[in-house]
């Protein structure tokens, strides 16, 4: 994790009238306090940045808005104000009400198949949506440009990332995958072959931490959108979420192809489509956390990489 802001923002919130807060938690993006009620009896948080400035949030602002038109059966983040702290960037937004997943698992409150049910309820929920111009205007991962910049379909402009991505990172992709070109020239052809799709909204990181549930399991709010949200073929968010469920634990493996198999099918085309997706993500998000492939994600994706069942879709 970043280190937090230089600066303690706490002495801030008191002077904006928040005397009593508490840290939530801080994260690769910022760090978080709960700040309590507002003006309008709004339960609220702050959320100092660590790099972002204005115009950088500007974007997520406006995708924040069109997100709350979907009228989803869940709570999402909203951007309120847009403030500042010396040269700390702050936004103010709803606090969204539930427990994370992760959090009920750990305390033995729902169990792996109510967990799983309260996912599928929010991917459910998320194909029904309507992608505007406003989440086709985000950049994913650390790019500053929008993903569909200069493209047309979803397949193209993923196509395109994972070509730009694999070119940054080459050193360390190869280190890993010696057959680096002849993986990435695969990938390219049958992501650029696949038939365009009505594009929905999709997280890119739908994960037990960023999802708030009641202890009964209905889904409270979705949080954390941004860093691959975007407008997308539905089943991209069902193939990355099923690999995201549980990425490191002994049971990594069974909960990834027991989702799968629940969510895009055991075998067929809606299957080979998840893994394509899955396998533009590895390759493009290798390094998110890491230039020179040296953490954990990295070792996960190159891990993806290199599947039978990943290969097969691949031709290689």
């Amino acid at each position: 994790m970043n280190t937090p802001p230089p600066t303690d923002p706490t002495h801030t919130y008191a002077r904006w009238g928040h005397p009593h807060t508490h840290l939530l938690g801080q994260g690769m993006e910022g760090t978080v306090h709960h700040l309590g009620p507002g003006p309008l009896g709004t339960d609220l948080i702050a959320k100092a940045w660590h790099t972002k400035t204005p115009t950088d949030l500007r974007p997520l602002q406006a995708f924040y808005e069109e997100l709350a038109a979907q009228h989803l059966p869940f709570d999402t983040p909203r951007i309120l104000h847009i403030r500042h702290h010396h040269t700390t960037t702050i936004t103010i937004e709803p606090h969204l009400p539930g427990t994370a997943l992760d959090t009920h698992l750990a305390q033995g409150t729902l169990t792996h198949t109510q967990a799983q049910d309260t996912l599928t309820q929010v991917l459910n929920a998320l194909s029904h949506t309507h992608a505007g111009e406003a989440t086709r205007a985000l950049p994913v991962l650390d790019e500053e440009d929008p993903l569909w910049k200069g493209h047309t379909t979803f397949p193209h402009a993923l196509a395109a990332l994972v070509q730009r991505r694999t070119h940054r990172f080459t050193p360390s992709l190869t280190t890993a995958l010696p057959d680096l070109p002849h993986l990435l020239q695969a990938l390219l052809e049958r992501l650029t072959r696949l038939p365009e799709r009505p594009t929905r909204i999709v997280h890119g990181d739908l994960c037990p931490p960023n999802v708030l549930a009641t202890p009964q399991g209905a889904p409270t709010a979705v949080l954390d959108w941004g860093f691959v949200t975007t407008a997308a073929d539905h089943p991209f968010d069902a193939a990355t979420a099923a690999g995201f469920y549980d990425m490191y634990g002994p049971r990594a493996r069974s909960f990834d192809d027991a989702l799968l198999d629940r969510w895009v099918g055991e075998r067929g085309p809606e299957r080979d489509r998840a893994l394509l997706y899955r396998a533009a993500y590895a390759l493009a998000g290798a390094n998110a956390y890491s230039p020179d492939g040296r953490d954990g994600h990295f070792d996960w994706c190159v891990r993806l990489l290199r599947r039978p069942d990943v290969r097969g879709v691949l031709g290689s």
